[in-house]
């Protein structure tokens, strides 16, 4: 393989990343009993919130999810959503490529009784009275539903009665309600690939393999033909048993690949330490559905595959910025990395402007995971019980390591040992909150 192909396969990986990494998780969802496991075409219910436990990157503390990994490739399935009374939800629909292309939910749709056919992108056939039908781009997809929750038990199970009413079931079946009892987990694996090939290139199989699967789109299929030289378009795997130099290459790309993702996590422009990137998820450029919007696109396709890669790494599954506002940083105000050794406060002159609410959750570095702390908070926000405001409306958040006393426990936000990243979610984000008119304070360092 020639210098240009190496550099042509350092491209491919950017490109295949979060295909490859967002089917792995999908599989993870359907094969294996974790956060929200479930077979194919049944909802897998999250019934606590989530904890240090959850091995999920960036996973948020303010909802219960409700998560589904659908195939429609036999037949369509009819989603049915229950009325939550003005209770924030969002059913958010993600491809195989990580495009969000469809949201259901109070921001979109509103919350009453409502039921979807969705379909994959060939088929043609009537639909129900009654049912609106929601086309899908690839037909293996994920709803990453999440219903916002207090931390109580009492509205735990007030969501867990709604989780129950989330459903999907086939078109074949409709009107009645599915019948999963002799669904098994992992009954069907919808994502095969050639098990010949070796450790070392495996990425490449099943980049291979699943983007012969799910295509890229239309507008995309002339790029991916670029592709061709490294056996990612070959019918039969050609990483099996790798034409001298092949493998060598192929691995040597994938390293310079990954060192150039983990050295451009930051999307955005700082303000203030904060990484602003309300358009992180904007590079689905083909496929709008119910609740998108189209305005919301990275013209360029090239930084589009880029800041897809990037995406998929810190934040899988994460919404557009029109329905979650996600700000992180790493640094306190004088520039330095955020670390347990430290005390900080995070001070609002006055708190996020949001429709629904707004949290802070902490995460590890570098896996990004939520961490174990002696109070069993992961996240602090507008509906945590007890938090103190200034006579003026401001906000003071501690973030530290070691509890900052009784007198200001209630705005504690604890903080691993080590280096931490903390996560500004604002959920259903007024317009000050997306062109910069509302600005958040930099975390300021008082040890």
């Amino acid at each position: 393989m020639s210098d240009k192909n190496l550099s042509l396969a350092a491209e491919a990986w950017i490109y295949g990343y979060p295909l490859v990494y967002n089917i792995h998780e999908m599989n993870n969802a359907i094969a294996a009993p974790g956060l929200f496991h479930a077979p194919l075409n049944v909802f897998g219910h999250a019934r606590k919130l989530a904890g240090p436990a959850t091995r999920f990157v960036s996973v948020n503390n303010d909802t219960l999810y409700t998560v589904a990994v659908v195939d429609v490739s036999e037949e369509p399935q009819i989603l049915h959503l229950p009325d939550t009374h003005g209770r924030y939800y969002v059913m958010q629909f993600v491809d195989a490529w990580t495009n969000n292309f469809a949201y259901l939910g109070r921001r979109a749709t509103g919350t009453e009784e409502a039921f979807y056919l969705l379909a994959g992108p060939n088929w043609t056939g009537d639909v129900p009275e009654g049912i609106t039908l929601l086309r899908v781009p690839t037909d293996v997809f994920a709803i990453v539903g999440r219903y916002a929750v207090e931390q109580t038990d009492e509205d735990v199970t007030a969501v867990n009665a709604l989780q129950d009413a989330t459903w999907l079931t086939p078109l074949s079946r409709y009107p009645e309600p599915p019948d999963n009892s002799q669904r098994q987990i992992g009954d069907r694996d919808p994502f095969p690939y050639d098990q010949r090939v070796g450790e070392e290139l495996l990425f490449w199989e099943k980049f291979r393999t699943w983007m012969k699967r799910f295509p890229p789109s239309p507008a995309e299929q002339a790029f991916a033909q670029k592709f061709a030289p490294l056996g990612l378009l070959d019918d039969e795997t050609p990483y099996a048993s790798p034409a001298a130099g092949l493998a060598a290459q192929l691995q040597t790309a994938e390293e310079e690949a990954k060192a150039f993702l983990e050295a451009n996590l930051s999307p955005g422009e700082p303000v203030n330490g904060w990484l602003l990137a309300p358009h992180i998820f904007d590079y689905n450029l083909d496929h709008f559905g119910i609740g998108t919007d189209p305005a919301w696109v990275i013209k360029d396709r090239a930084t589009a595959h880029i800041i897809r890669a990037v995406a998929a790494r810190v934040g899988l599954w994460g919404n557009h910025g029109y329905e979650a506002n996600y700000l992180q940083t790493y640094v306190d105000d004088q520039g330095e990395p955020l670390t347990g050794e430290r005390q900080y406060v995070l001070h609002f002159d006055t708190p996020p402007p949001v429709d629904a609410f707004w949290s802070i959750t902490m995460y590890d570095v570098p896996n990004f995971y939520l961490v174990a702390n002696p109070i069993n908070r992961y996240s602090i926000g507008d509906r945590t019980p007890g938090l103190q405001y200034g006579a003026d409306g401001s906000l003071d958040i501690y973030i530290q390591r070691e509890s900052p006393g009784p007198d200001k426990e209630s705005n504690w936000l604890p903080a691993p040992d080590g280096r931490f990243r903390p996560i500004l979610r604002e959920y259903t984000p007024r317009p000050e909150a997306l062109d910069g008119t509302w600005v958040v304070s930099p975390i300021r360092r008082v040890d």
